[in-house]
């Protein structure tokens, strides 16, 4: 929680309350279902919590964004920016059925009526948003694929409408199979510590 208060100091006392809520959450379901690795519940805030909020560091969400969350998995990043933005409206989508039950029984537990927690694949979906989000769930050229007819023209953000993906390491190679013009934003421009020293958050607009 330290590192909550440390980077976003400007949160309300029911926010914080709810990022608190999540260790004793995960705690709990993890022993249920193994939504996240053994070794990371005890670095959660770091390695989850934090690293979704990443994405709120490049682009704040304003009230009445749509946004989708693919591969949620335990709810990451769609939970924590969930919190962060309780105007904005977040869909979680996992292929995994058990996953997402945690996420929507997680979800309920802190009170979150704005997001949306589904068994289903992204390549299956209609409806359209502003924003979709993920954390590494494949490379980038098949996930584009996936989710362009997904992002809507609504624009109204600094940044306009399209991807904004959470992944480490070295991506000249990966990106450079796009035929869009993605943008990197070190995430070790906004955290200090030594985990987000390769973390990236890449943005795709769409």
């Amino acid at each position: 929680m330290e590192l909550i208060h440390k980077y976003f100091p400007e949160l309300t006392q029911e926010q914080y309350d709810k990022f608190g809520q999540m260790g004793e959450l995960y705690q709990y379901w993890n022993t249920r279902v193994n939504v996240i690795s053994r070794q990371d519940i005890d670095t959660l805030y770091e390695r989850h919590i934090l690293h979704s909020l990443g994405i709120a560091k490049v682009q704040p969400f304003k009230a009445g964004t749509t946004v989708l969350d693919v591969g949620t998995g335990g709810g990451f990043p769609g939970i924590p920016l969930a919190i962060m933005f309780p105007e904005a409206q977040f869909h979680l989508v996992d292929s995994i059925g058990k996953k997402i039950r945690v996420v929507q029984e997680i979800a309920q537990a802190l009170g979150l009526d704005n997001v949306r927690a589904e068994q289903v694949r992204a390549e299956k979906l209609d409806d359209s948003y502003e924003f979709v989000v993920s954390r590494a769930v494949t490379r980038m050229l098949p996930f584009v694929g996936w989710v362009k007819k997904n992002i809507n023209r609504n624009s109204f953000h600094e940044l306009r409408n399209g991807i904004l993906y959470l992944k480490g390491g070295d991506l000249a190679e990966e990106l450079s199979e796009l035929t869009q013009k993605a943008r990197i934003y070190e995430l070790s421009g906004f955290f200090t510590e030594e985990f987000f020293e390769t973390k990236k958050v890449v943005y795709v607009p769409l």
